[in-house]
């Protein structure tokens, strides 16, 4: 029974029921019905496919996202937020009690190595670790307030991709394709770029309970990003003919049952494939930039190579209407490794060596947006699933 209600109070409604009660069950529904009435209407933008491109509610500042993800947890005390406490009382114990759930028993206090210096109209403190990426500060945002409550590398990945630490839930990417769709329909709308696996994996870009179509494409190869983009035995004509008798065979089989995300994004990943195939060769061409921009990426440059042609690729794929990039940092010239930012040892050598390897691809990356006039509407993240202690972990790790 419904709560009695005095008779001078507004009476619920009947989508206000919907709403309330039964923690808002009654409303999906509604949803459910209303949503079908609209594509049966002819009022939806393209409803047949799900990438088509959807108006948001309100008008953006950005349009698409490039995500630069250094995967182990990059030490922020020695990147962007110098800690003058620390370095005032380096060696003394943590001025209050220790978490007492942590992953690994640190000391006292370790001051950063390397030194800060303010950069910029703002005068942001950056590290000498970071020469390239201070040169351009005056575009980027630092945020200090960030805080991480998993202590566990897989389930703070999860977490920051995701926004859960245990369960499955869609990515972030597979949220905006889903939201807003993506402005080329021959090109995925959410490429993850990383030669090597991250942390926790594939789950980083599921598309968890949202329809498969809305995942990321992942691509490893950096050499031939797209495997078998080129059918030798037929042409495109040919393809186009098998696919048209193949989509109308699909379409028998999926009216006969009930809907099946699964089969749908198959099926649209067949037409997505042989689209593909017309645009990806020249998204993924390095050959067509000029040297001035190759250079700019740090692509001349062994130790900048691998990364560099990273964020290249991240700025041709948004140019061409790619709404999310995602771009993990787990390999340089030197090493692989899903934690590449790991440093409970090695800080002084390994953090150096990482840095080297990103900062001018960043640097290049976010000059070359401005340039081209991409930067006013493509917003650039720059992280990881965490930080690191202000505490030693033994005599040279964080």
């Amino acid at each position: 029974m419904f709560p009695l209600m005095p008779a001078d109070s507004t009476r619920l409604t009947r989508r206000e029921i919907l709403r309330r009660f039964a923690n808002g069950f009654g409303m999906i529904g509604l949803a459910g019905l209303l949503a079908q009435e609209t594509r049966a209407s002819g009022t939806a933008s393209d409803s047949s496919n799900p990438l088509a491109v959807k108006s948001p509610p309100f008008a953006p500042k950005a349009k698409r996202i490039i995500f630069l993800f250094m995967s182990g947890g990059p030490s922020h005390i020695d990147t962007f937020d110098p800690k003058p406490r620390v370095k005032q009382d380096g060696g003394k114990p943590l001025p209050f009690a220790m978490p007492k759930l942590v992953r690994t028993r640190t000391s006292n206090l370790l001051p950063s190595p390397f030194k800060f210096q303010k950069h910029g109209q703002a005068g942001i403190e950056v590290s000498e670790l970071l020469p390239q990426v201070a040169s351009c500060i005056d575009d980027i945002c630092v945020i200090r307030s960030m805080v991480a409550d998993n202590i566990n590398h897989n389930g703070a990945c999860l977490q920051m991709n995701t926004g859960e630490q245990a369960f499955s839930r869609p990515s972030m990417g597979s949220w905006l394709l889903y939201g807003l769709g993506s402005e080329n329909q021959n090109l995925p709308g959410f490429v993850v770029i990383s030669p090597s696996q991250p942390a926790q994996g594939a789950p980083l870009w599921s598309s968890s309970f949202l329809p498969a179509a809305y995942q990321g494409t992942l691509v490893s190869d950096l050499k031939s990003p797209i495997a078998n983009l080129h059918n030798p035995q037929f042409s495109l004509s040919q393809q186009r003919e098998q696919l048209d008798v193949l989509g109308r065979l699909n379409e028998i089989h999926r009216r006969q049952r009930q809907e099946d995300s699964q089969l749908s994004a198959r099926i649209a990943s067949f037409e997505l494939a042989f689209r593909m195939q017309r645009e990806a060769p020249g998204a993924f061409d390095f050959n067509a930039e000029s040297e001035p921009t190759k250079r700019l990426y740090g692509l001349n440059d062994p130790v900048t190579e691998i990364f560099g042609k990273q964020c290249l690729m991240a700025r041709r794929l948004v140019e061409r209407g790619v709404r999310f990039v995602q771009v993990y940092h787990t390999q340089t010239s030197k090493r692989s490794s899903c934690q590449l930012w790991d440093q409970h040892g090695g800080l002084k050598t390994e953090l150096p060596a990482n840095c080297a390897a990103a900062d001018a691809p960043i640097a290049g990356l976010i000059k070359d947006l401005k340039t081209r006039g991409l930067l006013n509407d493509t917003l650039v993240i720059w992280g990881g699933e965490f930080g690191r202690t202000p505490t030693a972990e033994g005599t040279d790790g964080r």
